[in-house]
Formats: C-alpha cells, structure tokens, sequence
C-alpha cells in the first residue's frame, strides 16, 4: 500500500469512528426510543405547521415550526442540555428542525420521525378540532 492510500485509510477510518462514537449521529426515528424519552420527561416538539397540529398532536407537544426551531427556542430560553424529541409528519422536517438545534449546541435532541408512527407506536393523539 502506497503512503497516499495508507493516509485515505486512515482518514475514512478516524471519520467512521467519530460517527459511531458520537451520540449525535444515532439512529433516530425509531418511535419506540421517542416514547422512552417522552417518558422520561423529554419536552415533546411537533415542527409540523399550526394547521398541522390543530388537526391532531401528541398529548404534552408544543406546537413550533421547523423554520423557527432556534429562534423559540433561545426566546423561550430553553437550556441547551434539555431532553428534547421532535416529531412531523413523516421525519423530514423534525430531522432538519434537529440538526439546527443540534448545530446550536443542544445535546439531547431526537428526531421521533412521523406523527402517524408515533401514535400507531405509543399515547393517542389529542384531536384539537
């Protein structure tokens, strides 16, 4: 192996293992982890629209668009080190929502996926209409 090689090596190696060490890079969606989180007190986050979430949320959610995930948050002045599970429709808008805050320093953050997924998986849903 040629020293050009050997240093790929080593770099594809050191970045591999940085992702399956840090937390951050789990794996997510997965409704089953949300609700143990939820359970253990997590602050439950739809990003969904209001219209979304009049429709129907999970009960104990708040109710913040994914565009405004870190503005709310630091108005509401919610610590970085909050348990925090994010949930939309389907897990495109809560993982883009937790990647910001995560990028923001928030270290306990979980994207819980889709809405449907979640309830067919744990509490009901509080229909507000």
């Amino acid at each position: 192996m040629n020293k050009l090689a050997k240093v790929w090596h080593i770099a594809l190696l050191t970045v591999t293992l940085l992702f399956a060490a840090n937390p951050v890079f789990a794996d997510d969606k997965d409704p089953k982890a949300a609700w143990e989180l939820i359970k253990q007190g997590a602050m439950v986050v739809d990003v969904r629209t209001p219209e979304e979430f009049a429709e129907g949320h999970i009960e104990g959610a708040i109710n913040i668009p994914f565009e405004q995930i870190n503005s709310e948050f630091a108005a509401l002045g919610i610590s970085k080190d909050t348990k925090v599970v994010l949930y939309c429709r389907s897990g495109r808008r809560s993982g883009i929502a937790n990647d910001a805050l995560i990028a923001a320093g928030y270290n306990h953050t979980y994207n819980g996926g889709g809405y449907q997924a979640l309830i067919s998986t744990g509490k009901q849903a509080v229909k507000t209409n």
